[in-house]
């Protein structure tokens, strides 16, 4: 049968359970347990042979004739995990409910079989007992339905296979999918994880605006939107509040965080999203030096925390987190390379080497975006965890001079895997200093580059109140994906896609 054909066919046992007088939609249901709660305690629910309520959904069904045999699931987890008769992984949340002709009243069993189908939600009264083959059961003794499914869910067998619909349907893919639905548990403990770190620290957790008259923070190409009542152009942010942040350092909160939701109107990847989920965090009277060590601990500790390991293979690369963490130089790493020194030399030289490296598209880079592109060819073979410092003032508007040189900042990115897995660095605090190279920056955008950052007189103001020297850092659910090891797009719950034609 088509799906059209089924749907219609289902509509039809709304009326067939309306006229039995159940409500195929009702406004409750009662329970006693969960499921998990139920596989917990069973020896003791089976030997006092107590009577329980349970609900779940129908995920597979066996039986016409005496006796049906379905399995249900509630997605409760965390208690225990077992196996149902028909060999599905799935475990949690999961149990059998079996109901005998001769223990259900015989106008519940007709309507049962007449009207129920895998996709239903239903609730079961009955009693706990073992199957001869070993199997925790309930048998049925009522029965009623919380709420009738009229579209049917995939074969639990073969599941989702079209990789769009896996992506558009997510619901399915996790109905469907154990690995699926173990994947997002483990985003909610390392975003969890890494708040618990913070906070164990002192950090207070802010909420700052997503809506912003000038987006700052970070060099990316923001989305546009219209403020009806302000009747004004604002941008959706493209950092986590890190300006903000930093006010808030201003204000008097020495260790401040936030993770929430960025956008950037950029293009798409196995690495890059249009919106996704940034940790950012600053800490008053600290450096990039001690917050490297910071660093280190919390992506190790989040590694222990959500998977019980220090070792990852990650696009075709071993990382072991557990490892001594290298220095790489910026500037050394690149003359080595090209034999050009991005500090001294001129942006012609800088674009040309980049066009012969082969690293350019079809853009017209400066000096800036080529010596990047140059950097960013030679990471994809690093594996880290490594720490890359030494990068030209030139690339990082907000972060301090290094003493000892005043072309390099004190700034730091985090390499696994062939790719930057978080950035942080000393504040640059001198509101002098920062409008010099803000406004460096707004000479680039207004040549034409649509990544440079934008002169920003609200935070200079903020700044010249005075800006305690501080550790600033930020990194993505791109993180989460990599140790995973799956594109960005598969690590969201619902990523965005072009809508269906």
């Amino acid at each position: 049968m088509s799906e059209a054909d089924i749907r219609r066919e289902r509509i039809k046992k709304l009326d067939i359970l309306k006229a039995a007088g159940m409500e195929p939609y009702p406004v409750s249901v009662s329970k006693d347990y969960s499921i998990d709660e139920v596989l917990a305690r069973f020896a003791a629910l089976e030997a006092d042979k107590a009577t329980i309520s349970i609900v779940g959904r129908i995920m597979a069904r066996r039986g016409q004739g005496g006796i049906v045999f379905i399995d249900l699931f509630d997605g409760s987890m965390g208690l225990t995990t077992h196996s149902t008769s028909s060999g599905q992984a799935g475990g949690i949340g999961r149990m059998q409910a079996v109901l005998p002709k001769d223990d259900v009243d015989a106008d519940l069993f007709s309507l049962f079989i007449d009207a129920a189908d895998i996709g239903d939600f239903i609730q079961v009264t009955g009693t706990p007992f073992t199957t001869k083959r070993g199997e925790r059961s309930i048998k049925v003794s009522s029965w009623t339905m919380a709420a009738k499914s009229l579209l049917p869910i995939p074969d639990e067998w073969f599941g989702l296979k079209d990789e769009e619909k896996i992506l558009r349907e997510r619901y399915l893919d996790i109905l469907l999918n154990a690995e699926v639905r173990a994947m997002f548990e483990r985003r909610s403990k390392f975003w969890q994880t890494i708040r618990s770190f913070l906070s164990e620290r002192g950090f207070l957790e802010v909420e700052t605006p997503i809506l912003e008259t000038s987006p700052g923070g970070a060099d990316a190409r923001p989305f546009v939107t219209h403020h009806n009542a302000l009747d004004i152009d604002v941008y959706l942010r493209i950092s986590a509040g890190e300006l903000w942040q930093k006010v808030l350092l201003v204000a008097g909160f020495p260790k401040v965080f936030e993770i929430g939701r960025i956008f950037r109107n950029e293009g798409q990847s196995r690495e890059h999203a249009q919106d996704y989920t940034q940790l950012e965090f600053y800490q008053a009277f600290s450096d990039f030096r001690e917050g490297m060590g910071m660093i280190k601990e919390m992506y190790r500790d989040v590694a222990k925390e959500v998977y019980g390991q220090y070792t990852f293979t990650i696009n075709g690369h071993e990382v072991d987190l557990a490892d001594e963490w290298t220095e790489i130089d910026y500037s050394t790493t690149i003359k080595e390379k090209f034999g050009i020194d991005p500090i001294s030399c001129s942006e012609e030289e800088a674009v040309d080497a980049a066009r012969e490296a082969g690293v350019l598209g079809g853009e017209e880079p400066n000096k800036a975006r080529a010596i990047d592109h140059l950097w960013k060819s030679i990471r994809k073979g690093i594996a880290g965890p490594a720490f890359l410092t030494g990068v030209p003032i030139y690339l990082e508007p907000l972060a301090k001079r290094t003493p000892k040189d005043a072309n390099v900042v004190e700034r730091f990115q985090v390499i696994i895997a062939g790719s930057e897995m978080g950035k942080g660095f000393s504040e640059l605090n001198d509101p002098l200093d920062q409008r010099s190279r803000f406004e460096a920056q707004q000479k680039m955008r207004d040549a034409g580059d649509e990544e440079a950052q934008r002169l920003d007189e609200s935070y200079i103001r903020a700044m010249e109140y005075g800006m305690p020297p501080a550790f600033g850092f930020g990194v993505s659910e791109r993180l989460f994906s990599f140790f995973e090891n799956k594109p960005i797009l598969e690590t969201q719950l619902f990523p965005l896609l072009r809508p269906k034609i």
